[in-house]
């Protein structure tokens, strides 16, 4: 019993450790509708998030790529929606990544946001003005 409380010891400090590391949430995460995957990475000192695949990136042809066609901005809507840059200027602060945005393509809306690993899954709060008035969306690794 000693011997597997000291195991789990050692496990939660490892997982507390590598959770407060910046470099954590890079790579590829799956959201939570299993219909895209996503690349974190950093550039500079933020982290950004870019659309690397998704479930029906092409028209019924085939052939052309899916635009981002629900954007406000009319000069972004001929953008693909693969390499989109959904996840934007996030910064490293106390064991989360705050400052940033998400934006949703399948809606055209952008969101503040602040994002924090749970284990193995990357736990997205997007809401607009408060934290408080918003909604969480978790991530698995890919």
């Amino acid at each position: 019993m000693k011997k597997f409380f000291l195991f789990a010891f050692f496990l939660s400090s490892f997982v507390y450790g590598f959770a407060r590391q910046p470099d954590a949430i890079k790579g590829i995460w799956m959201n939570d509708e299993k219909d895209a995957k996503i690349e974190i990475y950093k550039s500079g000192d933020s982290y950004f998030g870019k659309i690397i695949w998704t479930k029906d990136m092409y028209q019924a042809d085939g052939k052309t790529p899916k635009k981002d066609v629900r954007n406000p901005d009319a000069s972004l809507q001929n953008r693909t929606i693969q390499h989109l840059v959904i996840l934007s200027g996030f910064r490293f602060d106390d064991g989360e990544w705050t400052g940033g945005e998400i934006y949703d393509p399948k809606s055209g809306k952008t969101y503040q946001s602040k994002m924090k690993l749970k284990g193995a899954n990357l736990e997205i709060r997007g809401y607009l003005g408060s934290s408080f008035f918003g909604k969480t969306t978790v991530w698995t690794r890919a």
